[in-house]
């Protein structure tokens, strides 16, 4: 049971350490999973990321499509209601989307300090 417990903190501990690294991302600006993951010492743990990021949906303050994979791609796009609202939002900050991928990563791309 201890154990459980421990397992528990440390999730809702990586839970909310994510959102708040999500929260610092500037408008305009994008960063990905696995940077994020990186910079909270889970190098491992992209997917975790993305699937705190997918139980965020609709919550104005969290702004979860400034997220995407390490190739700028929009792959958390189905999250999103709509067929491109992952894409209108981005494209709304300026940033430039085609083919489900920003154009320039490198000119967008936020690194959480």
């Amino acid at each position: 049971m201890q154990a459980f417990s421990l397992f528990m903190k440390q999730s809702s501990d990586f839970y909310d350490r994510v959102l708040a690294v999500v929260k610092q991302i500037p408008y305009g600006k994008v960063t990905t999973y696995g940077l994020i993951a990186q910079y909270l010492g889970q190098k491992k743990s992209a997917r975790m990321v993305g699937w705190v990021l997918n139980k965020q949906k609709g919550k104005p303050d969290i702004p979860a499509h400034r997220v995407v994979n390490s190739k700028g791609l929009l792959s958390g796009k189905m999250h999103f209601e709509g067929t491109n609202l992952m894409e209108q939002l981005l494209i709304s900050e300026g940033i430039p989307v085609e083919n489900n991928q920003i154009v320039n990563l490198d000119k967008y791309l936020w690194q959480p300090e």
